[in-house]
């Protein structure tokens, strides 16, 4: 696991601030900013770009909290049907609350959030009232009447006209939200509409890390931002409005090319005027590119995620998240690069304890799972499961005892404890199985710390773990998936369900 860095965190945030404070001063000190991506715990950018800080963006908008009001935008029907983020586990709503939480960690306040494509959706309502009595603003914007085509109808009183104008006071304001289609773009433009019909001539400008446009197009940065879109079908090419402008080749992606014609109409069209910009590429303010200090350092991370997505998206199609298109797409990134799957350290490792494991129980039932985390100073460390426990509970609590320098044949859960936790598990909760997933064996970790100082001293280990690869055979269970997602590793697994049963609780 190297610890080199391709990444200039400080770099990055002079030349982000300078760049957005000189795009505010070209708009008649009023400028609306669409943020892409994650504001917060941006861990895909932090495994692309090694030394990138997940939290980075925050850092920026700390710089420019005077400057700077914030709106967040939710599509009503995300919330109707409960979209998940991924590396959270969470809903696209539930996400907004805990952003909403982490921005007042940064001391940095939310004018309003606002729910796009409003229909009086029944699950959106409740969300919209569980906001305003929490005292958080909520402005409800319908679908814009004549969208994509019609801009005299878009450009009206009965199209952006059509929404609440949200007033704001100061010169910089952020647009962002959970995920892709949430309306930021569709906030901002209905700002602009207000702003303009006000005698102020605010601009709009986008804000989008990946893809990395001065980046070549094939850079397995940004083929990692293909990779990580697969399942929308995201693509980059050669911005050919950028080329046609400039005689320059600047990498975009297809949403953004495909949706320009469009949006500088609609700009032109509020503004009195021809469209301040001349390609999707010159919207956008991203310094990225610039703060890269090792090329070699960031294509090595980016195949690594390239191989993250591949595990992924297979999983994925297995449980019917995904369909096979989006694994072919994966598998035709992964040829390539000329990758295979054991290019990933930790695929080989988990693949021989899941054969030692069958082995030792040759004759008996079940499934046998392996798996193997590399460790920092890039020691593989492995596990399997056992009638006691999950292989990602044997995994961990084998990662700790190394680290800790803690005997092998010291036991970090003494048999009271594992054995009254399986009598609640069967007597008490009628459960079938008695092995204890990840979750569970941390709490009798740190049951049996009040009494083994061995396993106080591998609990102290546990947050050496962060960052760490594993890779698994079978897909974890909902108990090791949110003990693995606490400990900030970097999970992969291979498609195969780790029990038989249909249902697991």
């Amino acid at each position: 696991m190297s610890d080199k860095k391709g990444f200039d965190n400080e770099h990055y945030i002079q030349e982000q601030t300078a760049k957005i404070v000189e795009r505010v001063r070209q708009f008649d000190n009023k400028l609306y900013l669409e943020f892409g991506g994650k504001l917060l715990y941006d861990f895909h950018a932090a495994r692309v770009l090694p030394g990138y800080d997940a939290n980075v963006k925050m850092r920026l908008i700390r710089e420019l909290k005077d400057k700077a009001d914030i709106l967040l935008c939710i599509y009503a029907g995300d919330i109707e049907r409960k979209k998940i983020r991924a590396d959270f586990g969470i809903t696209y709503d539930s996400d907004t609350l805990k952003l909403i939480d982490d921005l007042r960690g940064w001391d940095i306040d939310v004018l309003g959030v606002v729910i796009t494509r409003y229909d009086d959706q029944p699950a959106a309502k409740l969300f919209k009232n569980k906001l305003e009595r929490r005292n958080i603003k909520v402005f409800t914007h319908r679908f814009t009447k004549g969208y994509p085509t019609d801009v005299e109808a878009i450009v009206s009183d009965e199209g952006y006209g059509a929404n609440t104008y949200i007033e704001t006071e100061k010169p910089l304001v952020i647009v962002t939200g959970p995920g892709p289609g949430s309306g930021k773009l569709a906030t901002c433009l209905s700002q602009l509409y207000h702003e303009h019909r006000r005698g102020i001539k605010a601009g709009y400008a986008k804000f989008e890390t990946f893809p990395i446009w001065n980046m070549p197009l094939k850079h397995p940065v940004n083929v990692a931002y293909e990779a990580a879109t697969a399942d929308i079908r995201d693509f980059n090419l050669i911005d050919p409005f950028h080329l046609e402008a400039y005689g320059e080749a600047a990498v975009n992606y297809n949403r953004d090319v495909e949706v320009f014609p469009v949006l500088k109409r609609i700009l032109g069209k509020i503004t009195g005027g021809e469209s301040f910009y001349r390609s999707p590429t010159d919207m956008g303010v991203n310094r990225a590119g610039f703060a890269v200090i090792d090329d070699d350092v960031t294509r090595e991370a980016a195949k690594q995620e390239i191989l993250r997505r591949y595990f992924r998206y297979r999983c994925e199609y297995a449980m019917g998240f995904a369909d096979r298109e989006t694994v072919q797409r994966l598998q035709l990134f992964i040829s390539d690069f000329q990758l295979r799957p054991e290019d990933r350290r930790v695929v080989e490792p988990a693949w021989q304890a899941g054969r030692a494991a069958e082995k030792l129980n040759k004759g008996n039932e079940g499934i046998f799972c392996g798996a193997a985390i590399e460790l920092k100073d890039g020691v593989i460390i492995t596990g399997n499961n056992s009638p006691l426990m999950h292989a990602a509970s044997s995994l961990i609590l084998h990662a700790i005892k190394h680290l800790a320098d803690v005997p092998d044949k010291i036991k970090l859960l003494p048999a009271y404890i594992t054995d009254s936790i399986r009598s609640m598990k069967t007597d008490i909760l009628n459960e079938k199985s008695v092995s204890l997933d990840l979750e569970e064996t941390l709490i009798a970790l740190s049951i049996s710390a009040t009494t083994n100082p061995a396993a106080q001293l591998a609990i102290e280990k546990l947050k050496d773990l962060r960052g760490c690869e594993v890779h698994m055979t079978h897909m974890p269970t909902p108990g090791d998936e949110g003990g693995l997602r606490r400990l900030g590793v970097n999970l992969t697994s291979e498609p195969n369900f780790s029990t038989r049963d249909l249902f697991i609780p």
